[in-house]
């Protein structure tokens, strides 16, 4: 029984999927320390996919990605107005950039 190797996945987004895709960059002193080396960090939507990150952060902002790492963040339950109520889940995206690449996420 032999092995085949795996094909490497290619998704074509369109501009505004893109967008749609990376909803904003995160920034928190954890994620600009992981910016140092490399690593920037963006909101997704819980339903977007590794391929699709990948595909949208190089249409985007013209880079090569390397990896993308995700982490889906459930919603904590809170007390609003006297009532217990529950915040959205949230999907964080941690993209690894090629060496000698950056994203300028503080101005422009």
């Amino acid at each position: 029984m032999s092995v085949r190797p795996r094909k490497p996945v290619t998704t074509s987004l369109s501009k505004e999927a893109a967008y749609d895709t990376i909803l904003r960059p995160i920034i928190t002193e954890k994620a600009t320390l992981a910016n140092e080396h490399g690593q920037v960090t963006f909101a997704v939507p819980v339903t977007a996919t590794k391929p699709q990150i990948k595909a949208a952060v190089e249409m985007l902002f013209d880079v090569q990605v390397t990896a993308v790492n995700t982490i889906l963040l459930k919603g904590k339950t809170k007390m609003f107005r006297g009532r217990p109520g529950r915040r959205s889940d949230m999907k964080k995206a941690m993209v690894t950039l090629a060496e000698g690449q950056t994203i300028d996420l503080m101005g422009a």
